[in-house]
């Protein structure tokens, strides 16, 4: 693979500094606006019929246009950073999460707003970005916590997006909350141009365009089964297209990817150990730290008739849920810590046995609001470990000129993951449910068994990452020779 020679390590930990505290700060607050994205819409979706007039079915695409959009774009705008500069991919992602916004803000019909769902899935590559510039930019004892900050980043704006979302969404017009999310996105654009430094650490190459056009139909095909097979019906002709579709352009896109010089996804660095397993914990921890966010508020909100729900309003999900994102950021610095004494490996160990802990709170105990607070707590400290060690076994095996594509591709793994959980319970519950008057809810056996199922999978994360080799060094440092494109250096 042809690239341009990347900047010694040596020479990278000459460059000066002055205000890495600051650095991250703004990187944190660009990823904390982006994962606000995600959660704004959440409690809209029960009215979204009746202020877009169209149907359950049509609006429940605005939820899914910006899942796929943010697959699609999060391993391009990795490569691009990689090649063209990450700030200003960063830059550019934040504008066009503005511009969705904007365009939200102004729209009465279900077309508009799908649009700027769409754009502002767009803006998913943003924490990606944002730990590939920490990596070029901070010295290597902050890079840790930073790391682990910026991960976290995306837990915290989900777990305090949702309080918001409901607060505004009950006593202002609902277009406020976006034009809220437009105003958050101007401000990180400005920050980010007046502190934060462009990168000189740069891949070079021409971008692999049919690699990423063959990489975005799989994707696109794969969750529309994943997220849309309940409704297709997971025998039908459109879901069973859609996954022959995914495995014949993948069948494809493989070998092209092993033949093109500068491809999209370096395949031969993907296969080494340390990438593919962790890539791998990657997928499964999320698809095990997602079930909280599915099971949590139906006990929450469901009616107290049920002799299981709470019957609690979204606002109230929201506040027991916030504090869980809250954790999260308290466990980076705890989370760099434990890598730099014991490594990055046996942190997400720890965080995803923490997170089966969780959910063993859950189902032991869940009659209580302080109960449900107490393991969300719980599950959101094993997410900040395992959140803050992935960056760190991902820098740790790839050349320093492919930082961004190889953290975009570690977040992709996990989005596929959540994806699958999303698709497993919702099958689930809606298998299992239970009659209360002439309404039909999820069984309380339902909730428990998609709990125990993520439990299972957080236990199966262990399992993988104990078979991550060695022990990388904390900080992702590589060799000079490793930047160059050869194997890093052994593992301490």
């Amino acid at each position: 693979m042809s690239q341009a020679p990347a900047e010694p390590l040596e020479a990278r930990a000459e460059i000066p500094t002055r205000h890495p505290g600051v650095y991250v700060a703004i990187l944190a607050f660009a990823g904390i606006t982006v994962s606000l994205m995600q959660t704004l819409v959440i409690p809209l979706v029960p009215r979204l019929p009746g202020l877009l007039h169209a149907s359950t079915a049509d609006t429940a695409w605005t939820v899914t246009a910006t899942l796929l959009a943010a697959a699609v774009v999060t391993p391009v705008i990795g490569r691009l950073g990689d090649m063209y500069g990450k700030r200003r991919m960063l830059v550019l992602s934040l504008g066009i999460l503005v511009a969705g916004a904007v365009v939200v803000a102004l729209s009465d019909s279900l077309a508009p707003m799908l649009v700027g769902r769409t754009l502002q899935g767009l803006a998913g590559g943003v924490i990606p970005l944002g730990i590939s510039i920490m990596r070029d930019e901070l010295p290597p004892e902050r890079l840790g916590s930073a790391t682990a900050t910026m991960s976290s980043s995306l837990g915290v704006g989900s777990a305090l997006g949702l309080p918001t979302a409901a607060l505004i969404a009950d006593h202002a017009h609902w277009h406020v909350l976006f034009w809220i999310a437009a105003a958050l996105g101007a401000l990180a654009i400005a920050l980010v141009l007046v502190f934060i430094p462009e990168s000189r650490v740069r891949s070079g190459g021409r971008f692999d365009l049919v690699g990423a056009l063959g990489l975005s139909v799989v994707l696109v095909c794969l969750l529309l089964v994943v997220s849309k097979g309940t409704d297709f019906g997971w025998t039908s002709p459109a879901t069973l297209g859609l996954g022959a579709a995914a495995v014949a352009v993948l069948a494809a896109w493989i070998p092209f990817e092993l033949r093109v010089r500068g491809p999209l996804v370096d395949l031969r660095t993907s296969a080494r150990p340390q990438v593919l397993l962790t890539n791998t914990a990657s997928v499964v921890f999320g698809f095990a730290m997602f079930g909280i966010a599915l099971v949590l508020p139906q006990i929450l909100q469901l009616p107290e008739a049920t002799g299981y729900g709470l019957g609690q309003s979204m606002l109230s999900v929201g506040l027991v849920m916030a504090p869980q994102g809250l954790v999260m950021m308290a466990m980076a610095p705890l989370s760099a810590r434990i890598s730099r004494a014991r490594g990055p490996k046996a942190t997400l160990m720890l965080g995803a046995f923490v997170v089966a802990c969780g959910y063993g709170l859950v189902l032991l105990m869940s009659d209580h609001l302080w109960q449900l607070i107490l393991a969300s707590c719980v599950i959101g400290a094993g997410i900040g470990f395992g959140y803050g060690s992935m960056p760190a076994l991902i820098m740790g095996a790839v050349p320093v000129s492919e930082t961004a594509a190889a953290n975009s591709l570690n977040t992709l793994m996990r989005a596929v993951g959540t994806s699958v959980s999303s698709a497993v319970a919702g099958a689930v519950l809606a298998g299992m449910t239970v009659a209360v008057g002439s309404a039909v809810f999820p069984a309380f056996d339902g909730l428990r068994l998609v709990l125990a199922v993520c439990a299972g999978a957080s236990l199966l994360t262990v399992a993988i990452a104990s078979c991550i080799p060695g022990r990388p060094r904390e900080d992702g440092a590589v060799s000079a020779g490793a930047q160059a494109g050869a194997e890093p250096l052994p593992a301490r």
